[in-house]
């Protein structure tokens, strides 16, 4: 009688097919080859240009000439900067507090599935297919005293500015932010909500029990998104109010604009430029430290 075979170690198997398993539903390194290049072409290297800029002197013509940190102690001294770095942290924190609080009471009040919310969504979406420099073209015309709808000079004051400034740009990307906490509120599992309203929980508590905490991660996503977006922020204070009256609008983009195409000093401009990315970038991590957005679970684990 032949000696029996000896008996496989079971326990490896399922470890093995898993690896195998993974091993062979990973996607090519290739596939990611083109958004890495598109990054790489429209993003790093011009950020790194505007980097090599910022220690030169060029006028737009000409080979620029190296001058050390010079762009960079200017950046420290001028008092419109520290003036601008004020207004651009009074927008964007405007315009988050005005765009959260709308988008998130949108955002949850569509994530209702009548047929009705459905079609009010899509209506409400239409003003982010428009472009930033239409929207601004738009209510310029509305805010004119003499041809506009409301007959006083809303841009000719200092708060009336900036606040028409934060009401427009509110009024653009509000859907986005709509759309994103719409999609995160449905997620939410139902049975949290039916097991609170056995408890006697009404809508209010609901939401603040249970809507907030469960949307915390799309909260952070979206003031991430809102954050960068302000900081950015161009064409509205240029066709709405071209940092007037006087200075009160001139935010940092609208200051490097007025160095690279009005003064025609692109080294200043574009250590203008380094400064917000480097600050949105800190920002932006920031926010995901604090948040422990990095670390985030599902917040449907165990459901």
């Amino acid at each position: 009688m032949s000696a029996p075979a000896p008996a496989k170690d079971r326990t490896a198997e399922p470890g093995a097919r898993r690896a195998a398993g993974s091993a062979a539903g990973r996607p090519h390194a290739a596939w990611a080859l083109p958004g890495v290049l598109f990054f790489a072409f429209f993003a790093v290297v011009p950020m790194g240009l505007a980097l090599y800029l910022s220690f030169t002197s060029w006028d737009g013509l000409g080979d620029p000439r190296p001058v050390g940190l010079d762009n960079w102690r200017k950046l420290m001294a001028d008092e419109r900067m520290v003036q601008s770095l004020w207004l651009t942290v009074l927008l964007t924190a405007a315009s988050w507090v005005f765009q959260t609080v709308v988008a998130l009471l949108l955002g949850v009040w569509a994530a209702g599935r009548q047929r009705n919310r459905a079609v009010l969504s899509a209506i409400f979406f239409i003003p982010l297919l428009l472009s930033s420099t239409a929207v601004a073209l738009l209510f310029y015309a509305l805010l004119d005293p003499n041809f506009g709808i409301i007959q006083e000079n809303i841009l000719g004051s200092s708060n009336g500015a900036f606040l028409a400034i934060v009401f427009v740009g509110g009024w653009q990307f509000i859907p986005f932010h709509t759309l994103i906490y719409q999609g995160g509120a449905r997620q939410i599992p139902e049975v949290l909500y039916q097991a609170a309203a056995i408890d006697g929980a009404g809508r209010h508590r609901q939401f603040l029990s249970i809507t907030l905490p469960q949307l915390r991660h799309t909260i952070t996503t979206s003031t991430v998104l809102m954050v960068v977006g302000s900081l950015t922020y161009f064409e509205t204070v240029l066709i709405l109010t071209k940092g007037g009256p006087g200075t009160d609008t001139a935010i940092l983009p609208y200051l490097m604009y007025e160095a690279g195409f009005k003064s025609y000093d692109f080294g200043y401009a574009s250590a203008i430029a380094t400064f917000l990315v480097v600050t949105a970038t800190g920002l932006s991590l920031i926010l995901v430290r604090l948040t422990g957005f990095g670390g985030m679970r599902s917040t449907r684990e165990g459901m």
